[in-house]
């Protein structure tokens, strides 16, 4: 059997954190690494502004090595694919085979995913591709197994403030409006996975403070200082 080395796009959200659940459990796949993009400036992942730290943690719960591409702020396009080239290149050199993505549904990401890939000798995979009605089962799916999630920033054209630093439970995903797909796939909003089947341990993480810019909501999540009852899940 011929083994695929994956280097996994990795958002800190639930669903690269299930990918790599599903991609774990085939038999030919190495997971080689985390691809996550950080704004420089923040050093945050960018949208979903989660801390470096964060997503370091991840990895380590995870036991894979990150792969970190940090972008400028602003970054163009045309700089944004000059610096996933160079990844991708890196990615070649070391035998990556594949760069599994996270998407669930919308075709025009896929098809840049596609076109970002063609011709470097490096496959995409899509292991979660689905449909708009698949999403709603694949959440309760992903709750079921022991995911554990929790928003980090919503769009505020489709959810106030109030959603931001909710864990993503059952409980929230019967609070979210009809119009409101269950995983947020066009983008209301934004998730850090903290525990899981795909982590060793559980990540200790806090919800700070709320702020608001640029039309969105964001939560400022941290590592859990003991003593402090901002731990997600203590005030669920």
């Amino acid at each position: 059997m011929t083994t695929r080395r994956i280097l996994l796009s990795w958002s800190s959200g639930k669903d690269s954190a299930w990918t790599l659940h599903l991609l774990r459990q085939q038999a030919d796949v190495e997971i080689a690494g985390l691809l996550t993009t950080f704004n420089e400036v923040a050093d945050r992942v960018s949208m979903h502004a989660v801390p470096r730290a964060l997503v370091e943690a991840q990895a380590l719960a995870a036991g894979v090595p990150l792969w970190p591409v940090l972008l400028p702020w602003p970054c163009s396009n045309a700089e944004y694919e000059r610096r996933m080239a160079a990844v991708i290149a890196r990615a070649r050199e070391q035998g990556i085979t594949h760069i599994a993505f996270g998407d669930l549904f919308l075709e025009d990401v896929r098809s840049y995913r596609i076109r970002q890939l063609a011709g470097t000798g490096i496959e995409p995979l899509f292991p979660l591709w689905s449909t708009p009605q698949d999403t709603a089962d694949l959440a309760r799916r992903m709750l079921a197994a022991g995911l554990r999630a929790v928003l980090t920033c919503v769009d505020a054209r489709k959810l106030p403030a109030s959603f931001v630093g909710r864990a993503y439970d059952t409980a929230l995903l019967s609070d979210l409006p009809d119009e409101v797909d269950p995983c947020g796939e066009y983008g209301e909003f934004h998730t850090f996975c903290f525990g899981g089947p795909m982590f060793a341990c559980e990540i200790p993480v806090q919800v700070g403070e709320i702020v608001s810019r640029d039309g969105f909501h964001f939560a400022d999540l941290a590592l859990h200082r003991p003593g402090d009852r901002r731990k997600v899940g203590l005030e669920d």
